[in-house]
């Protein structure tokens, strides 16, 4: 055994400015060593039951070594690529006798050992290429100094390794179950829930474990690291140390990994200086989500997509150690957003159109004859809406309307018009709308600017109010409604019932005051005022004037709320 340090000491001399002590399994040294990074610090030696995370250049090999001090151990290697697939074989080195040749008992020239240890290819054992999460494990092994060496081919990559010699008591990595498929429970146009059976370690082994989920549009990860590498993709790739220097694997701060178990998405601090090590990577942003869940083994996934197809990864991660084992992935693709049905518009016609909030609705007008000219007229019945008008793909308007308003458009034979109504973030939005080539035909009353209806303080009595509003050169039929309300009607009930283009119909016949046609040439002078009577002292009471177009369709003023005097 004592041949065995010393032959390792000289082997890894030149890769380190001092003399190192080996990493043991003695659990009280391990420990001081783990936290002593100066110790791992330009070290090839593999630590005993500790996961280490190095870089690797293109084409640029890398070797470790890993010490078993008896005979008939159990020995573990895990194999993690992050990023990029890798090439790696562990050997089996053949050391020197204990005694030279001449059987003095002295030891051969410690030159002559290092030499020869370096020299010697040793047993192959194992060996793998690929980018999965590759170990070998062995239930009895020699002792011997074990050769780890890797190599990437494709790039510039970062990796991790766990060696042990005491795996049955170790169980860094989380275990799977038996069944170890994510599944999709069910599938909708944003929306994916995905089920798995819990992982062993939490419920048999009692350790403290968190699931985290990755959602991507590129493909399934065989492991954490590689999430994280992909993760880190938004900023410089990784400050890479010049070739030939190590650097502690411990230090994972350096590499983007992060010590605490948070799900938030990461990316690194500092930018990478130009001086460090080779080529900088810098990469396009990445579509990726990481969300950790805790100990929960179903998830909706929301805030996707319609008609298109994700991959999804659940990682079991053990929370005392940080270290991960991938489920196997799944991918689905979310369902089609249901097809926009088109109205057709017919010439001169007035259609009812509802829109949700936020919603969308689309139109079409498609004029059977030639026109020169093409007239929207537009009554939004609540609140307002975004009108966007394109007459053969080309946009020809895009407009809020409020209350009725007319757009007046040059035509062109032969022309197809497709209209898009957008609904307001406040609430639903209820319009009539109407397209022709003849405006002269005026289906919707014409309307004046101001659709308030003005009541006369100093003429209110305990029986009746008066009442003024505006009309226009227009001759229309004006009717006035009225409803007795609670004292405590407010403004939000009143806004309730702002929906102009529910029409005189639906009131009762008691609710009706009068009907009468009035106009005038001069706007200045084309007001109204009507006194009603039979009011209640001291009640409220809600007052309605409905105006009626020559096709039948109303529009309602903006109501109004009187107040009878309680005493006179």
């Amino acid at each position: 055994m004592v041949l065995l340090h010393w032959c390792l000491l000289w082997l890894l001399f030149p890769l380190s400015s001092r003399t190192q002590k080996l990493p043991t399994r003695d659990e009280e040294l391990f420990q001081m060593q783990i936290r002593d990074k100066a110790f791992f610090h330009d070290s090839s030696v593999i630590p005993d039951g500790a996961e280490i995370s190095s870089y690797l250049f293109r084409d640029t090999p890398k070797r470790y070594f890993f010490v078993v001090e008896e005979d008939n151990t159990p020995l573990s290697v895990t194999v993690t690529p992050c990023d990029a697939p890798l090439e790696w074989k562990l050997s089996l080195q053949e050391l020197p006798e204990d005694t030279s040749g001449e059987g003095s008992g002295d030891l051969e020239p410690l030159e002559q050992q290092k030499q020869q240890i370096i020299n010697e290819e040793g047993t192959e054992l194992f060996s793998y290429k690929g980018n999965d999460v590759e170990y070998f494990i062995s239930s009895s092994s020699p002792s011997g100094l074990y050769q780890l060496d890797l190599l990437s081919t494709e790039k510039d990559t970062h990796f991790k390794v766990y060696a042990t010699t005491t795996p049955e008591s170790d169980q860094p990595y989380p275990e799977l179950p038996y069944d170890p498929r994510v599944d999709v429970t069910s599938l909708g146009r944003t929306t994916v829930t995905l089920a798995w059976k819990p992982s062993p370690t939490a419920s048999l082994l009692k350790q403290p474990i968190q699931y985290c989920v990755v959602i991507n549009k590129e493909h399934n990860f065989k492991s954490l690291c590689a999430v994280e590498a992909k993760l880190s993709a938004d900023d410089a790739f990784m400050m890479a140390p010049k070739p030939g220097l190590d650097f502690s694997p411990f230090d994972f701060a350096h590499f983007g990994f992060p010590s605490d178990n948070s799900g938030k998405e990461r990316s690194f601090q500092a930018k990478p200086s130009p001086k460090l090590g080779r080529h900088v990577y810098s990469r396009p942003k990445v579509d990726i989500q990481k969300i950790c869940i805790g100990n929960k083994n179903i998830f909706t996934v929301s805030d996707l997509k319609p008609d298109t197809q994700y991959y999804f990864d659940v990682f079991v991660v053990n929370i005392n150690s940080n270290m991960s084992t991938a489920y196997v992935g799944t991918f689905a693709r979310t369902k089609e957003e249901a097809k926009q049905k088109t109205v057709e518009l017919k010439d001169g016609k007035v259609t009812d159109v509802f829109v949700k909030r936020k919603g969308a609705k689309f139109l079409r007008f498609a004029p059977v004859s030639s026109h020169q000219k093409v007239t929207f007229f537009i009554h939004s019945c609540l609140d307002a809406v975004q009108i966007q008008v394109r007459r053969d793909g080309k946009l020809l308007l895009s407009q809020n309307v409020e209350g009725i308003q007319q757009f007046q458009l040059r035509g062109k034979p032969k022309a197809k018009y497709l209209i898009r109504l957008k609904g307001n973030k406040k609430g639903a939005s209820m319009l009539k709308i109407l397209a022709t080539t003849r405006p002269t035909k005026q289906s919707f009353p014409s309307l004046p600017e101001d659709t308030r209806i003005k009541a006369f303080d100093k003429l209110r009595t305990c029986s009746s109010a008066t009442v003024a509003w505006l009309g226009t050169q227009e001759r229309n039929k004006f009717c006035i409604y009225k409803k007795e309300v609670d004292d405590n009607y407010n403004e939000d009930q009143k806004r309730r019932e702002q929906n102009q283009c529910l029409g005189p119909d639906i009131r009762k016949k008691s609710e009706k005051v009068l009907c009468k046609y009035f106009h005038s040439q001069n706007l200045q002078k084309a007001v109204t005022t009507e006194t009603i009577k039979g009011l209640q002292p001291g009640k409220s009471y809600l007052l309605d004037v409905y105006v009626i177009g020559h096709g039948g369709h109303s529009v309602k003023y903006q109501s109004k709320v009187v107040k009878t005097r309680k005493f006179c």
